[in-house]
């Protein structure tokens, strides 16, 4: 049976919403097959939520299940499940606990977390089959975030009468690790002879941008230099976009995310920027961002950040907080413009009039990369954008280009060299033992704005894309009315980079009086002539690589290669560490390829 016959074929809708094409398809794909175990992949802001709770109300309806167990990752997803089971006539009980027995007379259910089945699996078990039960098991990856939660959730559900797995992605695992009521297929990345879960019903970001489900999403990536004191004592410059090894791209990428540079400061100005134009101009008056940090510490430091740049405290949303669900109700609801956070609102939360994403953490594996992006693209209504601030690191864009993959229907994403420790975690620094010396140092870096990448298009704002212009059918997909193209996205930002630039200099050496946590800095006529230094060979740096971008775009060559062509013809290190006479020579080089 087609999808438009079987959406025919589901009659008359139950639910208190419209059901979309594609949750009304998947509903008559199950029905067809009436399966115990049914995993959907939906890309995040697509409605799994909406399709599982019209499936239960389904089943709940024609007496084929009298239970329906939700399990999440988080508490406050507990209270989300809950209020979204409630608008649709289905009471689950988001508060029960491990310390009471059965389920609660006069409700449908309950949500619980996979934290508190490994708790306490074989009650979980006894509730489960007590009565025929349908479980949803929402982010199931999460089964196989430690061996103990994979075996609780077997041990917990494996009687159940019927199990409904949900994901915003499609997921990896080791050919050992499996992760319970999951059908996999041989995957074979990169030679490791992995598995790769296999969706009874997928639906992806391509379908759902063409559904007007979801944002288009273009991502503002940033470069900059940075400078650290590596363990031998060692000063190491080095550009975020041009670090020849992994490792020294991830001590340059370490860097720029420090508190103390001047990378962060900068990212969040321009993010702020973004907001004011999409609530002033695009249509989207209550317009707000959130900044992702890599740890609790980082986040305490940018939300400081933030309230000098904007001059308005954010929201800041720390997990062991227990006024987090509170924090994310309040900041759904306001009008706040900027929400700091860890991976609290990365996955599942639902905060519709977020539509900026600044990335400031180290984490870079496909799944987070997804669902913390899908935090930003769910549509409301029509002639809506997202827009994602991330370092112009090859990890990051790497994932973007391949998120975006899936939406090119004309040109093909730019190559990129494959990264073996793609799918690694970094882990937080350790602490130096007390007494010794620090092994590592983040000294200072800058920021400047980089491209656009869209559809596999990098415009760098100089007024041609830098690789392949789009065609006029792209253009138009793209160029939604009333909103900015890509191309008008990267020179709105490009024109404002040298003006932050100044903005964020000044109000990082003026400080304050201390309450907010900022870096005074005094001055020392000892340090002068360095401090110009290291000032004009940053200009010098940006220049160049304006240049390299208009002569990159005005030959059609890579910016790569005319890098390479550059320190052949002026021979010396990469540009973020070569001098200020080096760099000169290099710039009228430049200037007479153009």
């Amino acid at each position: 049976m087609g999808s438009a016959a079987r959406a025919e074929a589901l009659g008359p809708q139950t639910t208190s919403r419209p059901l979309r094409a594609w949750q009304q398809v998947a509903l008559g794909k199950y029905e067809e097959e009436s399966p115990k175990d049914f995993l959907v992949t939906a890309t995040p802001g697509a409605g799994k939520t909406t399709f599982a709770l019209a499936l239960a109300q389904r089943l709940l309806s024609r007496r084929e299940v009298a239970r329906v167990i939700v399990v999440c990752p988080t508490d406050h997803l507990r209270l989300q499940w809950a209020d979204a089971a409630d608008a649709m006539g289905i009471v689950l009980d988001p508060g029960l606990t491990n310390a009471v027995g059965p389920v609660r007379a006069g409700t449908s259910g309950y949500v619980t977390t996979y934290a508190q089945v490994a708790g306490k699996p074989m009650l979980h078990a006894a509730r489960a089959t007590a009565v025929k039960t349908l479980v949803i098991l929402d982010e199931v990856h999460h089964a196989g975030d430690g061996l103990s939660w994979g075996e609780a959730v077997e041990e917990a559900y494996g009687r159940a009468a019927r199990r409904l797995c949900l994901t915003g992605t499609p997921f990896r695992t080791k050919a050992d690790e499996r992760i319970p009521f999951v059908k996999y297929v041989e995957d074979g990345f990169e030679g490791q002879g992995g598995l790769m879960s296999a969706a009874d019903f997928t639906y992806g970001y391509k379908e759902a941008l063409a559904d007007n489900v979801v944002r288009p999403v273009v991502f503002a990536a940033y470069t900059g230099t940075s400078r650290w004191r590596n363990s031998a004592g060692e000063v190491v410059a080095a550009s975020l976009s041009e670090a020849g090894t992994r490792s020294v791209e991830m001590q340059a990428w370490r860097t720029a995310l420090d508190p103390k540079g001047q990378w962060v400061p900068h990212v969040i100005a321009a993010m702020d920027d973004r907001i004011t134009h999409l609530r002033e101009e695009g249509g989207m008056p209550d317009a707000a961002g959130l900044v992702l940090a890599s740890d609790q510490d980082d986040a305490r430091e940018y939300a400081k950040i933030v309230r000098r740049v904007t001059g308005k405290a954010p929201e800041l949303i720390l997990s062991d907080d227990p006024k987090a669900s509170k924090k994310i109700e309040k900041f759904n609801l306001g009008g706040a413009r900027i929400a700091v956070c860890v991976r609290m609102v990365s996955e599942g939360v639902d905060v519709p009039r977020a539509a900026v994403l600044a990335w400031m953490t180290s984490y870079r594996t496909p799944l987070f990369f997804a669902q913390a992006v899908g935090r930003v693209v769910r549509a409301r209504g029509p002639h809506e954008t997202a827009t994602v601030f991330l370092p112009a690191v090859r990890p990051l864009l790497s994932l973007a280009a391949s998120m975006e993959e899936q939406r090119n229907h004309v040109m093909p994403p730019p190559k990129t060299a494959a990264d073996d420790d793609l799918e690694a975690l970094d882990l937080p620094p350790r602490e130096p033992r007390e007494g010794a010396l620090p092994q590592w140092e983040a000294l200072e870096a800058d920021a400047r704005f980089a491209h656009v990448l869209s559809s596999g298009t990098a415009h760098t704002g100089e007024g041609t894309p830098a690789t392949t212009p789009l065609e006029a059918e792209d253009e138009d997909f793209l160029g939604i009315p009333g909103l900015l193209t890509p191309a008008q996205t990267a020179e709105l930002l490009a024109k404002r980079d040298d003006e932050l630039r100044v903005r964020i200099a000044a109000t990082h050496r003026r400080g304050d009086d201390g309450d907010d946590g900022f870096m005074v800095v005094e001055d020392h006529p000892e340090e002068d002539e360095a401090g110009r230094s290291w000032r004009d060979a940053a200009e010098l740096r940006r220049e160049v690589n304006r240049l390299v971008n208009r002569v990159s775009a005005k030959t059609s060559t890579p910016q790569a290669v005319v890098h390479t062509q550059l320190r052949q013809s002026v021979p010396g290190p990469p540009s973020a560490s070569a001098s200020v006479d080096v760099l000169r020579a290099r710039r009228e080089r430049l200037r007479t390829m153009l």
